[in-house]
């Protein structure tokens, strides 16, 4: 009973059998009320052979013919003020007497239930008004056991006739819930353990057969599922790949980055005024430049990067991130000199310059950012006036290699900055873009959280 179509074609069966109950029940009880109802039929014409007799007599042996006929020991009919009537021998009493003119619908069938499970025979008074003419009153004695034959014999057919019909009915019934459901949901079960198994397999997506109904929802959204779990893997392998290729780079390039912070600590004693104006910027980018490989290499090694928190002023690392700033574009910091932020200097460096370069380089000449307080923190607004995003662009924001608003862009720019704002306890966010340019909201907490240490 553990397969599914057997228990289908099993419950199947058995609600058809209760329907047939249903009907068995009515079906015996109304088989009762005519065998009586033909009793007293067959009574009405034997009267009729009565009033054609002479003195409405007839012989012993006619009259025991006729009760014979009737299947009763005694017929008495009342037509107006006379009287006629067929005897043989009374019986000693009466078991019970049935009006059947008053009999509804529940007693009915409880006396045909009484008839089937009924052990001996009894005998019965019968009182109703004729079947041909219901001014005749007639009586009737007769015994119950030819009914008792004729009823269990009657409800053995229909037990039987019910059997085969439920049997048929319901295997009927599950061939086509077999082929339109079990079958179906079988292929769909077999495809989804075939997939776990081996899920690069493209063989192995389900192939929709087209059906408008539920189940062809089902393998439809199946199959799309299926192409985006391949696809996330596919997308996974390739950035492990790639994550151990930056970190082979990354591992050499620090090595070349630090030697040219040696080399450049001697731009500071330089005679050049010019050269030592720019020596500490240039100092601190290629020291910013190691951080960041050194940081790179543990988070390929690590789930989340580690940071280092601290209370960090605001405006100054928006000066710093906006050094530099490609295609001519002007930075303008409104943010107050007083504001701190409770977070990882570098990290937050990190974020500022990935959102200020994404904006010079789709084209705005000016960009700005305003702070904000709210109760979580700080609110930052980065907004500029560039030509807003495309509708590609805006639709997979924040997802790598997808989010890119230029050609030849990897949109990982946001997902990482957006990741280490969510690092960080706060968020990053597209309020709106337009001709008119774009801006992002960037949530930072202004204190410790008690769970940071």
């Amino acid at each position: 009973m553990k397969s599914l179509s057997a228990r289908l074609l099993v419950l199947t069966i058995f609600f058809v059998m209760m329907a047939e109950i249903l009907i068995f029940v009515p079906s015996v009880a109304r088989f009762r009320h005519t065998y009586l109802t033909e009793r007293l039929e067959a009574a009405h014409l034997s009267i009729l052979v009565l009033e054609a007799a002479p003195d409405g007599m007839v012989s012993e042996e006619m009259s025991t013919e006729l009760l014979h006929f009737i299947g009763a020991q005694s017929v008495g009919v009342e037509l107006g003020d006379s009287k006629l009537s067929l005897m043989m021998d009374m019986p000693s009493s009466i078991d019970e007497t049935i009006r059947l003119d008053d009999e509804g619908p529940i007693a009915m069938i409880g006396a045909a239930l009484s008839v089937l499970v009924q052990e001996e025979s009894r005998m019965l008074r019968l009182l109703a008004a004729s079947p041909r003419d219901a001014a005749i009153g007639m009586e009737l004695v007769l015994s119950d056991e030819q009914l008792i034959e004729e009823v269990r014999a009657f409800a053995l057919r229909i037990f039987f006739l019910s059997l085969a019909i439920s049997v048929l009915t319901a295997f009927m019934v599950f061939l086509v819930l077999r082929r339109q459901l079990v079958r179906p949901l079988k292929r769909l079960s077999r495809n989804m353990v075939n997939f776990r198994a081996h899920p690069e397999d493209q063989s192995l997506v389900i192939r929709p057969s087209g059906r408008a109904d539920e189940v062809g929802v089902a393998e439809r959204e199946l199959a799309v599922m299926q192409n985006a779990i391949r696809d996330a893997l596919t997308q996974r392998k390739h950035l492990a790949a790639l994550g151990t290729a930056v970190a082979k780079i990354n591992h050499d390039l620090r090595g070349i980055l630090s030697s040219a912070l040696l080399v450049s600590d001697r731009l500071e004693s330089s005679d050049d005024p010019e050269v030592r104006r720019i020596a500490p910027g240039i100092l601190d980018a290629l020291d910013r430049a190691v951080q960041f490989c050194e940081r790179s290499l543990k988070y390929v090694g690590t789930d989340r990067p580690q940071m280092d928190l601290c209370d960090v002023t605001v405006r100054a690392t928006i000066d710093e991130a906006g050094f530099g700033i490609p295609n001519g574009a002007v930075l303008k910091n409104n943010v107050s000199r007083s504001i701190t932020v409770h977070a990882d200097k570098t990290q937050l460096f990190r974020i500022f310059k990935n959102l200020i370069r994404n904006a010079a380089e789709a084209g705005a000449s000016e960009i700005s950012v305003e702070a904000e307080s709210c109760p979580e923190g700080l609110e930052l607004l980065i907004s500029d006036d560039g030509p807003g995003m495309p509708p590609r662009a805006e639709e997979n924001l924040f997802k790598p290699f997808e989010g890119s608003g230029r050609a030849g862009g990897t949109g990982l720019g946001l997902s990482i900055s957006r990741e280490l704002a969510r690092a960080h306890g706060g968020d990053l966010s597209l309020l709106n873009t337009g001709p008119d340019g774009t801006v992002f909201r960037l949530s930072l907490p202004t204190e410790a959280r008690s769970d940071a240490a």
